[in-house]
């Protein structure tokens, strides 16, 4: 028992390193964000810097002039290394390695798949949603959401440590099933999808709203850094890239927990609070994505509803596990 208690305090150890390293991460993607704003701001002041030089006039020379020290400045913050960005990725891999070595101690400190209570599924969510940030990145970069990742990851954390902790102990009987390694793995990937799409889809909702602004002939006011990420079309589209991804995994998740229900309890549906609602999130998510494919519900409208479906996410996670009685109250 000592070689568990060792390998427990260790993992929590882990835990805690990795909260730092990835707190340098988040800040940062924070410093890339607004180095990204203010490239975008010279690249603004060069191009009305031109369309306001008259053509052919003696002021237009100093207008060239204005316009050239502009493009000259801006041209030197284009060449410098991306250095904040290189730091937030470096230190993003860093602090993954480490919350990996977390979850596996904990997991050998239990002998089992260490995600049996309410602080096993949360620290080893936080690094399900970093692993598919970084799987993602492999294909698409999307490395200006590093810090809207990042962000809720140690949020999660941060709860881990101080609201869900549990000491290491075995599982109670009726969670020591195989259904436990395929129902909960695959509820981690879909869940890490749906924070990502839900990140994009804040994202969205704040370009568009500076979009309009500018349609309407007035400067937007903070958030300068978003002039540097993609339009708001973009974002949606990404938003529903991994809305898509993640509907059929959480739908696997319903089935999987039907089918060890079963086993577990005789009974493939219990009408348990867990069980009602992680029907209500496949359902929210299948009104966003029937909205958006069937009756061109993009833009503001899908976002809603995608935000929507994460609330009952959430719900489920930080609500139901707390407040409602039912036969997974013993997961806590």
């Amino acid at each position: 028992m000592a070689i568990e208690q060792e390998l427990a305090q260790a993992s929590n150890w882990l835990v805690y390193s990795a909260m730092a390293v990835y707190t340098g991460a988040f800040g940062a993607f924070v410093a890339d964000l607004a180095g990204r704003g203010a490239r975008a701001g010279l690249d603004t002041a060069r191009d009305q810097a031109r369309e306001l030089a008259p053509v052919g006039s003696a002021s237009s020379v100093g207008g060239s002039a204005a316009g050239s020290d502009v493009v000259l400045v801006a041209a030197g913050e284009s060449d410098r290394p991306e250095r904040a960005l290189g730091i937030a990725m470096s230190l993003t891999w860093l602090a993954f390695v480490l919350h990996v070595a977390a979850v596996v101690l904990r997991g050998l400190s239990v002998h089992r798949a260490p995600w049996g209570n309410m602080f096993e599924f949360a620290t080893t969510g936080a690094v399900v949603v970093t692993a598919v940030f970084l799987a993602v990145l492999r294909r698409h970069d999307v490395r200006y959401l590093g810090g809207f990742v990042i962000g809720p990851v140690l949020l999660t954390l941060g709860l881990a440590v101080t609201v869900f902790y549990t000491e290491a102990a075995q599982l109670v009987p009726a969670l020591r099933s195989v259904w436990l390694l395929i129902h909960v793995s695959v509820a981690f990937i879909a869940s890490a999808l749906f924070t990502i799409g839900f990140s994009t889809s804040v994202l969205q909702l704040l370009q568009e709203r500076r979009e309009l602004a500018r349609a309407a002939g007035r400067t937007p006011g903070r958030g300068r850094f978003m002039d540097a990420l993609p339009s708001s079309v973009d974002l949606e589209r990404t938003s529903y890239r991994l809305h898509i991804a993640a509907f059929p995994l959480w739908g696997f998740t319903l089935i999987a927990g039907a089918i060890w229900a079963e086993a577990a309890w005789g009974r493939y549906w219990n009408w348990d609070p867990k069980e009602v609602w992680s029907f209500v999130i496949w359902v929210a998510y299948a009104a966003y994505l029937h909205a958006r494919a069937t009756r061109g519900w993009d833009g503001r409208r899908a976002a809603y509803l995608a935000m929507f479906g994460y609330a009952c996410l959430l719900a489920n996670f930080l609500v139901v596990n707390f407040f409602a009685v039912g036969k997974h109250s013993y997961a806590m």
